[in-house]
């Protein structure tokens, strides 16, 4: 009934196996890869026929974790998966990103790949598996795809690199000083084509040396797929590149010069706008014929791309005639908004963000249920990029995968530089808003959320910049490396390359290859190149933050203060009646959790101090010798109680109410009077012992020796 194929291979720690044959048996391709315990099935299907009227290639990647992989149910009221989690969503973007330049220029097929996570062994990520199991698919589903590509996960501990870290070692970064690299890689066996990364302040060296260490440990991955294809796969589907090279020439011939025209143009809005005249003024001149070809957008764009590459190779001019390496005008200003927070405009030639930081306290603190367990997570970062950024009237509607992309690349960035909870124990949640664009908006988000921070009091162990780093590779090898690069170079160009860091080093990179990979050597270049522009945008960066920065009045403050364990249930009490009316009478926000730590929160230092005081007298112990404020409670016949501590009584016996004999304790004290008292100490059942007349009553210090001697 099944004619199963399976490949098996020993890769690091674990096993990998693929195997086909078996389930879904009517896509194109299907494949299930398993890693450890860990299984991915990655289903291809894709249309026969090209979609008429597109200019791009209409590839579709899901990514979907079922909770019963892990033996899970999912959480909410259905039960039931809902819409794509973020992590499923930026998996998704990891495949999509180094599969799609692999496919043939030209197919304008439709195509689905659909990857679902079948088993979770909570050590081995299934993310790498997925892509794994994705580009299996697609090498035995006959499409025309020039892979297969492997895809690893790399960390960076003691000096050594380590290939597929376990989750819990890749989980919270921020607080694992010994691990300071999450790095992922895409590549065929003979370039890399995809690069993302977390990191913690590692030189340019050490991320070359991580990327180059992911690529040899992912050409024996690419091995086993083409020998599981060998045996497996179907015949190649009959497709032929279309051939408008004709139609080329007469675009060319009709436009050429009005098109460099307009690209000589420095200003973002009238050069799109001559480009567009452009465009027309060509499609005036061809025939119907020529009008009607599928092929007419490709032949603009590619007019575009010669016009753009050849003076940048050849003669070093870029459209807006800045040098290779260089970075165009930066602006800085903070504290913008006088309600918020923490507030930056950063500005970079056309690309604007204002980035808006807001502090919060622990119930701000975002709850994830991931597929490996339940979470928390202080530090939010989301990014907006509505149409208005580019001059267009746009849909608005919930964020796309790409604002989510850009959002978690800015948040990888800055993760390096965050302090410890334990220092400073607040939700930071950062909103970039992209106001302008023309080049790396992520990269904006970068800086402005460095600077928002700083201007909100959050004590950054240093400040962050990024840069988007671009390529023009021809044919003969011959490349240009382009910093900062505008959205026309890399819309027309060969990489996005976008690198951010302190002055000590990156702490994240993420790189897009649009051509059959790249060199170390490039890469070698690209890296030192962004790294003199981050130091420039640094220096610019500092010229905002030259006075010290100090907390909104309008932000919480947070006092954090330590109890033992055993005094947790004495502070929240029966139901929480104590820790509600500590809430209540304070107006301080407390969290306590099961270490005994406590966050008393409130913009006002008094409520705080109130609910610090009333926490203290629940868990604190009395001293013996110390002097205390207390008040009368109940008088009899031998002597007065007295609440001297929270809610804690002791006996002031007659005999030590006054240097005096007194007939009753009421000749002197009623119920509800304040008077000082001294512990004397503990007797044998552990009841407190009191004394009013060795205190003097009017100052509240130790009466003179003598005085109490009477």
């Amino acid at each position: 009934m099944f004619t199963e194929t399976k490949k098996t291979m020993q890769w690091g720690e674990e096993t990998l196996t693929l195997e086909t044959g078996k389930i879904a048996r009517q896509a194109d391709g299907s494949v299930v890869a398993t890693l450890g315990e860990t299984s991915v099935m990655a289903n291809v299907t894709f249309a026969k026929e090209p979609k008429p009227g597109l200019d791009f290639f209409p590839l579709t990647v899901h990514y979907q974790e079922k909770y019963y992989a892990a033996g899970k149910v999912p959480g909410g009221f259905f039960k039931r998966e809902a819409r794509p989690s973020e992590k499923e969503t930026l998996t998704a973007r990891l495949i999509d990103r180094p599969i799609r330049p692999l496919f043939v220029p030209g197919f304008k097929h439709e195509t689905l790949v659909m990857c679902t996570v079948l088993s979770h062994d909570l050590v081995n990520d299934p993310d790498m598996v997925a892509m794994i199991a994705a580009s299996a698919a697609l090498t035995i589903s006959g499409a025309p795809f020039r892979g297969p590509i492997g895809g690893c996960r790399v960390g960076f501990a003691d000096g050594e690199y380590i290939l597929n870290p376990e989750i819990d070692d890749m989980h919270d970064l921020r607080n694992n000083p010994e691990q300071r690299l999450d790095l992922v890689v895409a590549a065929t066996r003979d370039a890399v084509m995809m690069v993302e990364s977390e990191a913690y302040e590692l030189s340019e060296e050490e991320m070359l040396g991580a990327v180059t260490f992911a690529h040899e440990q992912i050409k024996p991955v690419c091995d086993l797929i083409v020998e599981f294809a060998e045996e497996c796969a179907k015949e190649p589907y009959d497709f032929t590149p279309p051939d408008y090279s004709a139609l080329f020439e007469a675009v060319k011939a009709a436009g050429e010069e009005q098109m460099r025209a307009a690209f000589a143009i420095r200003d973002k809005q009238e050069r799109t706008h001559a480009i567009s005249a452009a465009k027309e003024a060509i499609k005036a001149q061809l025939s119907e014929e020529q009008l009607e070809d599928a092929n007419l957008g490709a032949a603009l764009k590619k007019l575009e791309s010669v016009v753009l590459r050849g003076d940048v190779v050849k003669n070093g001019n870029r459209i807006d005639g800045r040098r290779l390496d260089e970075i165009r005008p930066i602006a800085c200003e903070t504290g913008l908004l006088p309600r918020t927070h923490g507030s930056a405009l950063f500005t970079r030639g056309e690309t604007q963000g204002l980035v808006v930081t807001t502090l919060g306290t622990g119930d701000d603190e975002q709850f994830v249920d991931a597929l490996h367990g339940n979470f928390k997570s202080n530090f939010l970062l989301h990014y907006n990029f509505p149409p208005y950024s580019v001059g267009e009237a746009g849909r608005v509607g919930p964020p796309g995968r790409r604002e989510i992309g850009h959002g978690k690349l800015a948040w990888r960035a800055l993760q390096a530089v965050l302090p410890a909870a334990t220092d400073f124990p607040y939700t930071i949640r950062l909103v970039s808003e992209i106001t302008e664009s023309n080049g790396s908006s992520s990269m904006a988000s970068v800086c402005g959320g460095s600077l928002s921070m700083m201007d909100a009091g959050v004590p950054l162990k240093t400040s962050v910049a990024g840069v988007a780093m671009g390529l023009v590779l021809e044919e003969d090898g011959s490349y240009a490396v382009l910093s900062d690069i505008l959205g026309d170079e890399d819309h027309l160009g060969d990489m996005d390359f976008k690198v951010a860091g302190t002055h000590d080093g990156i702490t994240s990179l993420q790189m897009d290859i649009k051509v059959a990979g790249i060199t170390p050597e490039i890469m070698r270049v690209a890296l030192a190149q962004a790294r003199e522009g981050r130091m420039h945008i640094l220096g610019e960066m500092d010229k905002a933050l030259s006075g010290a920065n100090e907390f909104s009045v309008h932000a919480p403050r947070i006092e954090t203060m330590q109890i033992p364990t055993d005094k947790i249930r004495e502070v929240i009490g029966s139901g929480g009646k104590v820790i509600r009316e500590i809430v209540e009478v304070s107006g301080a926000k407390v969290d306590i959790n099961d270490e005994g730590i406590i966050k008393i929160a409130s913009p006002n230092g008094d409520a705080i101090q109130k609910a610090y005081d009333m926490i203290h007298s629940i868990v604190a112990e009395p001293e013996e010798g110390k002097i205390y404020k207390g008040t009368v409670v109940k008088i009899v016949d031998f002597g007065a109680f007295v609440n001297f501590f929270g809610k804690r009584d002791g006996l002031v016996h007659v005999s030590q109410i006054e240097n005096r004999r007194l007939n009753h304790p009421s000749d002197v004290l009623k119920e509800g009077q304040e008077v000082w008292v001294k512990l004397m100490g503990f007797d044998d059942r552990g009841k407190v012992r009191l004394s009013m007349k060795v205190v003097d009553q009017e100052t509240g210090e130790e009466a003179k020796s003598e005085e109490a001697a009477d």
